[in-house]
């Protein structure tokens, strides 16, 4: 039986429609079936949530960070007595506490691993290179794909220069790196008045091991209640005009600094998602959109993307991811723009 040329292309054409697209993706390392991350939130402190992000074809998760200044919280407000009074037994107390708090981020870590088959990646949100870092070791052999950490810097003492500032960024890696052999991620500060020197000086250096970057970390916001005259805290959910932030500097290193990128703060849908794979992200992280919306919000975000795919006639992320970097967009200097102009603002 013949079958002319428009009636084989006609077929092709209907089957290439039925083939799933390709929406894996590479982060760290690790290999993801699509670029969507739960970010590190409380959404991600059990087992049973992270079981329902995995049906619902999440990516990654980033668990909830452990905080190097939670443990001591923790016995500034239940040890005080024990210090004044039983001096001999605060020492034990203290590493018992310790070590309650670790066991359990420990044991979280070795159950998820069991209970889904997608990456898991463990969370320190450190403040300093002090003696928390040789946790780092158990996070490895308890079982975690990668290590972030969320290193939040807020340069406000108006006597420490900005290089002291930022040193801090290079001391916690290079002690955290020189313990374990797991991918770390940085998931860093967009405040820098050199950030893109900053970064590649970070990716560059030999001291340290740094996999990849989550660009940016999204601090707590003060607000002033004009009413009652005191402080209340700003709203705490992101919204999808903070996507900009990341958007621009993703776009800006993505070419030139040769390491893993993810996005993170203002990603709620596929049309984000898609933005920053263009722009040159390997991966996003998505938390206040699933707070809102659940954790049916990753499939949603999945199938968008999908669909946007079969209309440009894309088969794969790596057909369209970084195709708007600053190294590959038709005009880069619009990352760098800082002033508005009429044509750029769509004001008249």
């Amino acid at each position: 039986m013949n079958v002319d040329v428009g009636q084989r292309e006609y077929r092709t054409s209907e089957i290439e429609k039925t083939i799933m697209k390709d929406l894996s993706t590479t982060y760290l390392g690790l290999k993801l079936k699509n670029p969507v991350i739960v970010g590190s939130c409380g959404l991600t402190n059990s087992v049973e949530k992270i079981q329902e992000f995995a049906d619902n074809n999440a990516g990654a998760v980033v668990l909830k960070s452990l905080f190097e200044e939670q443990i001591e919280a923790e016995l500034a407000s239940n040890m005080a007595s024990y210090q004044s009074d039983y001096p001999d037994a605060y020492d034990y107390i203290r590493n018992y506490t310790r070590g309650n708090a670790v066991d359990d981020y420990l044991t979280l870590i070795a159950e998820a691993k069991k209970a889904v088959d997608i990456p898991i990646i463990a969370s320190v949100n450190c403040i300093s290179g002090s003696e928390w870092v040789s946790f780092a070791e158990s996070v490895q052999k308890a079982g975690a794909d990668a290590l972030e950490l969320n290193v939040s810097l807020l340069p406000s003492n108006p006597q420490k220069r900005s290089e002291e500032t930022e040193q801090l960024y290079f001391d916690i890696v290079k002690k955290v790196s020189d313990r374990i052999s797991i991918p770390i991620a940085l998931k860093m500060s967009r405040y820098s008045a050199g950030l893109a020197n900053l970064v590649t000086r970070l990716a560059w250096s030999t001291d340290h091991k740094i996999a990849g970057f989550v660009l940016f970390n999204r601090y707590y916001r003060p607000d002033i209640n004009i009413d009652s005259m005191t402080m209340s805290t700003a709203e705490i959910f992101s919204t999808p005009a903070e996507i900009t932030e990341s958007l621009r500097w993703i776009g800006l290193l993505s070419g030139a600094v040769k390491k893993d990128f993810a996005a993170s703060t203002g990603v709620h849908d596929s049309e984000a998602v898609i933005k920053q794979l263009l722009a040159g992200a390997a991966a996003v992280q998505v938390v206040s959109a699933l707070y809102q919306n659940g954790p049916h919000r990753i499939s949603e975000i999945l199938a968008g993307i999908e669909k946007w795919m079969e209309e440009k006639s894309f088969t794969a992320l790596a057909d369209f991811r970084g195709k708007l970097s600053y190294s590959n967009a038709e005009n880069p200097a619009a990352y760098e723009r800082i002033q508005f102009m009429k044509q750029f603002a769509g004001i008249s």
